[in-house]
């Protein structure tokens, strides 16, 4: 039977109302209305993160842009950044970027913050696309009015079932806050820290009693969150005492939470995301960007902000012959076993193998060693699997605690190849040694003092910005040093183990934090019950609950 037109599902039937979906196939491109949520680049979702990967060209709020740029492909365009103009911003400016894109036949992503169904400018650029025939999708995002309170420790409904209205402050009239006034509802209100006050008003003069209880939360679920608990009638007092200092052109949005049955008393149990133990303390990590990786996640799962300052540089061994006499050893049978102390030898290998053609298959035959969890994640991401990792302690001593002795019966080969920095202990040389292998020691890789960072970067490090300072090697603290200032004395200091313990004391910081091992991951948990300590002694003082760098002392104006 040959088909027909009335068979084809993505044929309209006659008479009716063309769609956006008759261009399916046509020359126009596609636009991806997605929701970027609150804030916390952890509130996308999967589809919102497929969606940027395959985006051709991204036109984002500039609240949003950071949390979703990270999930583009490098070289996708983003015209509405790259606009100087600030009127660039305004939603007719974004709309004639997207269609404009979409026309030549672009796969573009509108990011928004929030979500989009609640973004009027967003439901236009909608209707624009349906009009032109251009094929859109829309991503939902966790809405700021239902996300933020969830941050903040305050649900919205009760066992009961409350009522829930939402009012943005900015279009309520007189009938919308009679309405909210005579019921009994949990009352959310998308106002600015500006305009919470004639809220608590307006609110009031419809009929809700002052004693009313409310929270107040700006900059929601990122970690510059900060939540005020007060009534309707006490909230302008609650301000003043805490000294809040409004935006100076009256934009910083705020989330209002009004209501009997909204758990606002009970914030201080339910507090969960602002009660994290390190929450929104600035940590120097110095270390680079792929080195601190999995610290800068467990930091994050703290509540801190990590900021990677690189103080080590890696440079290639100023004579290479050694290494490739190596390598080619490895691939000849000349090694029993080889050894990595550090995710920077096993980068140094790497790259030698592919300067030679070769790839994980070179390592067939050969036993593999690594000193702990990130040089074997490094290893297994190159397609080799480790056969030893340290069962105790990550270190070349840990390692050598769990490496067997040489056995001229079972071990066919007596040599190890170390490829190692140039700056490396003796320690696993030696204990190999001891154990009957013979060691090719080689310099894989050179490590000098980095770059100083950004001029910024040292000014926050010399007068206390950062909260913290966590140091996991000696050298990293002889040379922040060097290329920084040492640290301001309100900043902690957390050191991976004694020996850089002692090298902080002689550079005269006073060493706050030491981990019970020698692990990365040990010393950020260390961090994390230091500050976690330290918010419950200020509570139990009925102190207000400050960062390390909130405690500096304020600089006097001089007079005039």
């Amino acid at each position: 039977m040959s088909p027909t037109t009335a068979q084809n599902p993505l044929t309209p039937t006659a008479g009716a109302a063309p769609t956006a979906h008759r261009h399916f196939y046509g020359a126009n491109g596609h636009v991806t209305f997605l929701g970027a949520g609150p804030g916390d680049p952890g509130l996308l979702t999967l589809r919102a993160v497929e969606a940027l990967a395959r985006a051709d060209v991204l036109v984002a709020d500039p609240e949003v842009y950071d949390v979703v740029r990270a999930h583009t492909r490098a070289g996708v365009d983003t015209p509405l950044q790259a606009v100087a103009d600030e009127t660039s911003a305004t939603t007719s400016g974004a709309s004639d970027l997207v269609m404009r894109a979409a026309r030549n036949g672009k796969r573009v992503v509108r990011a928004v913050l929030g979500d989009p169904g609640l973004d009027a400018g967003a439901g236009k650029e909608m209707l624009d696309c349906a009009s032109e025939g251009i094929i859109f999708e829309v991503v939902p995002g966790v809405a700021t009015a239902v996300g933020v309170p969830a941050y903040a420790g305050v649900p919205l409904r009760d066992a009961q079932g409350t009522d829930v209205r939402f009012i943005d402050h900015r279009s309520a009239d007189a009938r919308c806050w009679t309405e909210v006034g005579a019921s009994d509802a949990t009352v959310v209100v998308s106002a600015t820290l500006e305009t919470v006050t004639a809220a608590a008003g307006e609110l009031v003069a419809a009929g809700r009693k002052p004693d009313t209880p409310l929270t107040v939360t700006v900059a929601g679920t990122t970690t510059r969150q900060r939540t005020w608990t007060a009534t309707l009638g006490t909230i302008t007092q609650t301000f003043k005492q805490a000294k809040v200092m409004p935006a100076a052109d009256g934009s910083q949005p705020a989330i209002v939470v009004v209501g009997e049955r909204s758990s606002a008393a009970q914030r201080d149990q339910l507090a969960w995301f602002e009660s994290k133990p390190l929450f929104g303390w600035n940590v120097l990590v110095p270390r680079t960007k792929e080195q601190a990786a999995s610290l800068s996640d467990q930091l994050r799962s703290y509540g801190a902000v990590p900021a990677e300052v690189p103080t080590i540089a890696v440079e290639p061994p100023r004579t290479p012959q050694q290494m490739e006499r190596a390598v080619k050893g490895l691939v000849t049978g000349r090694y029993e076993w080889i050894a990595f102390t550090s995710v920077n030898a096993v980068k140094a290998v790497r790259e030698k193998f592919e300067e030679y053609g070769l790839d994980a298959r070179a390592f067939a035959g050969i036993k593999v060693a690594a000193v702990g969890e990130q040089t074997a994640k490094s290893l297994i991401e190159f397609g080799v699997k480790p056969d030893l990792v340290p069962s105790g302690e990550q270190s070349a001593a840990g390692l050598l605690e769990d490496w067997p002795p040489y056995d001229p019966v079972f071990d066919p080969i007596d040599r190890v190849f170390l490829p190692r920095a140039d700056i490396a202990t003796e320690t696993l040389v030696a204990g190999l040694i001891e154990l009957g292998w013979e060691v090719d020691d080689v310099t894989a890789y050179r490590t000098v003092r980095a770059s100083p960072p950004p001029a910024e970067t040292r000014e926050m490090i010399k007068s206390g910005g950062f909260d913290a300072v966590l140091f996991t090697s000696s050298s990293t603290v002889r040379n922040l040093v060097g290329i920084a200032g040492k640290p301001h004395n309100v900043t902690v200091i957390a050191c991976i183990g004694p020996a850089t313990a002692k090298t902080a004391e002689e550079h005269g910081l006073r060493v706050d934090v030491l981990s019970p091992e020698p692990s990365v991951h040990k010393l950020a948990a260390a961090l994390a019950e230091f500050g976690a300590e330290r918010r419950a002694a200020a509570i139990e003082a009925g102190e207000p609950v400050k960062r390390p760098s909130e405690k500096r002392p304020t600089r006097r104006r001089a007079r005039t």
